[in-house]
């Protein structure tokens, strides 16, 4: 782990962002709140992540209460830094808790958002048997169902939608049909879909299954757009409507100020949404693993991008205003 750089306090300008039209929500774990308040968001993070499979996976994994002391330093360290909202990205079978969340909203009082949806890649370690044998409408009626009524029996309901596909310029079988049930779902609950992607060949093919499913392009995530090589296809996603999600910045603090440079300079920062892919408590490991920050962004990119010419309204844009246009629902 890095030391981490002085203390970077990132202070939001809410007078320079727009006024919200009427009747938007988002939808955290404990309600809904207008889009105004979710402040500076983290759009794609871990709490707790289980690796050991959809077929062993579940709560008797892990003491949540265990949990809650050792990632508590962690959010207080990005509460010292103005975050408002993080955005849990972990899905169901792969160690997504809601009431986890809620603890962890009470012991800070950060607002967090969870999901619907199924992780189909890692040649579908984490989806359970049914995926394979329900419709793709079937699968979109479960999700539908947790919008509708809540997360099992928790009454959280999950305020956007997360899959995942494996790269390639092809969608396989199972693939495509997670796709497809993320749309009709989508189309049925206005949640936006966000789907662990890579590169922007396999973005494309994703997007073919949306289009022909009539779903808005404004309403998904090319996650993990950090992994495309040619820079020139964010140009092409902006074209699209596709959000860029540059969102591995515990992993490559260079790597990124260098794309979002080049988004700032060809116009596309309206599309840009920044995050860690940081935290994951690994059940089973001494005391949850090697838990990596949700502080490189504050500490070292932002200072980073400000050498580099950004101003405060460009970061609030990427923090600010762009999460709260994305996971608006009507």
């Amino acid at each position: 782990m890095r030391a981490l750089a002085p203390v970077f306090l990132f202070i939001i300008l809410f007078g320079c962002t727009s006024p919200q039209s009427e009747g938007l929500k988002v939808y955290t774990v404990t309600g809904e709140i207008p889009p105004q308040e979710m402040g500076l968001t983290l759009i794609h993070e871990h709490i707790l992540v289980d690796f050991i499979g959809a077929d062993s996976t579940g709560y008797h994994r892990w003491d949540k209460d265990s949990v809650v002391r050792r990632v508590l330093p962690f959010l207080e360290e990005i509460k010292s830094r103005g975050v408002k909202t993080l955005v849990e990205c972990t899905p169901s079978y792969l160690g997504k808790d809601p009431i986890l969340l809620q603890k962890l909203t009470e012991a800070t009082g950060i607002q967090f958002i969870t999901n619907t949806g199924y992780y189909g890649a890692v040649g579908g370690k984490y989806l359970p048997p049914h995926t394979y044998t329900e419709t793709a409408e079937a699968l979109s009626a479960r999700w539908i169902a947790e919008f509708q009524n809540g997360i099992e029996d928790t009454g959280i309901k999950p305020g956007f939608i997360k899959i995942s596909v494996n790269s390639g310029p092809e969608l396989s079988k199972i693939d495509a049909k997670l796709v497809r049930a993320a749309a009709l779902t989508h189309m049925e609950t206005g949640l936006l879909i966000v789907s662990h992607t890579g590169n922007w060949e396999t973005a494309k093919a994703q997007i073919e299954v949306l289009k022909n499913e009539k779903v808005n392009l404004n309403h998904f995530v090319w996650v993990h757009a950090q992994a495309e090589k040619d820079f020139q296809k964010y140009i092409e996603a902006k074209k699209e409507g596709v959000w860029i999600s540059l969102d591995g910045i515990a992993w490559d603090v260079s790597g990124h100020l260098e794309r979002i440079v080049f988004c700032k300079e060809k116009g596309l920062l309206d599309h840009v949404l920044l995050s860690h892919d940081a935290g994951w408590y690994s059940p089973g490991e001494p005391n949850g693993g090697d838990f990596k920050r949700y502080t490189y962004l504050f500490d070292e990119l932002i200072p980073m991008l400000k050498e580099r010419g950004f101003t405060q309204s460009e970061l609030d844009l990427m923090l600010v205003e762009n999460p709260r246009k994305a996971f608006s629902i009507n």
